[in-house]
């Protein structure tokens, strides 16, 4: 266990039941830390029908179970790419806890129309994946890295990229780019940061159990099959291509971010470290 108690954690996008944000959150949480959890607000029609049978609310339900851990919580529905409701998410979470000293990048755009060949890309497409995962990323670090260098104290900054922001993917060009920026980012960044004792790290997740597997296996399914169909294939094949015989689950993901919240990583700064079960080893 971490040694997380008296840290104020905020952490993007985990409003999913199935989600890597809510992972995150909760371990943190566990680790003693106080969370923020954050999302833009979406219709509950995106939600599985099994979620909305179990009385799944969202960021409402994240927030419940931080509390049921014995650590304070908020919920702010956000929109990463919104320069002034970032701010005042950063504003709030300072009203409520005095400070942040973790900030978890999770927040990512949906799979959809961005999962063609790009030939076949439409430019709304391509600038939604940047939009979202760049952009996101790039006003939240902002933000909070100003906070963190006026308290003083040092901090944790982690971003959430991908496999996918190491080697390319055929159909994947958006969220690729997108992704092998947020690498070129935390290492500017940690640069940057580094004089102020804040480390800044990515975590380069591959393929992960989630509700965004949900979404691709949509996007990519051929005609006449299933997005069940294709998603179960999906996994199948993704599985047999690990060195250690499955996909990652969102705790695994989880348990790099403990580990990089707390002083265990104070001398790891501007790494893009792959959680992919031996399917990359760099």
């Amino acid at each position: 266990m971490y040694d997380l108690n008296g840290k104020v954690a905020v952490v993007t996008g985990a409003g999913g039941r199935h989600g890597i944000g809510r992972a995150i959150a909760l371990r943190l949480a566990e680790e003693g830390a106080d969370v923020v959890v954050t999302d833009i607000q979406r219709s509950t029609d995106m939600m599985r029908e099994e979620d909305r049978q179990a009385g799944w609310r969202g960021l409402p339900s994240v927030v419940e179970e931080i509390e049921d851990l014995g650590r304070q919580s908020i919920g702010l529905f956000s929109d990463v790419t919104d320069g002034a409701q970032v701010n005042d998410m950063v504003r709030q979470t300072i009203d409520r806890f005095g400070k942040i000293d973790i900030l978890v990048n999770n927040a990512g755009s949906q799979p959809g129309p961005d999962r063609v060949l790009v030939v076949e890309l439409g430019e709304e497409a391509f600038d939604e994946v940047m939009r979202v995962n760049v952009r996101g990323t790039y006003l939240c670090s902002k933000a909070v890295a100003i906070h963190m260098i006026e308290r003083g104290g040092g901090g944790k900054m982690i971003v959430i990229s991908s496999g996918a922001g190491k080697q390319g993917i055929a159909r994947y060009a958006a969220y690729c780019a997108s992704k092998f920026a947020l690498i070129g980012f935390t290492q500017a960044l940690a640069h940057e940061l580094a004089p102020h004792r804040i480390n800044v790290n990515a975590i380069c997740p591959g393929l992960v159990n989630t509700e965004r597997v949900d979404f691709i296996a949509a996007a990519l399914a051929a005609e006449g099959e299933s997005a069940e169909e294709h998603r179960a294939l999906m996994v199948r094949a993704r599985a047999e291509a690990v060195p250690l015989g499955r996909i990652a689950e969102a705790g695994d993901i989880a348990r790099m971010a403990a580990f990089l919240s707390s002083s265990e990583s104070d001398y790891m700064t501007g790494l893009s470290i792959s959680v992919s079960g031996g399917s990359q080893m760099h």
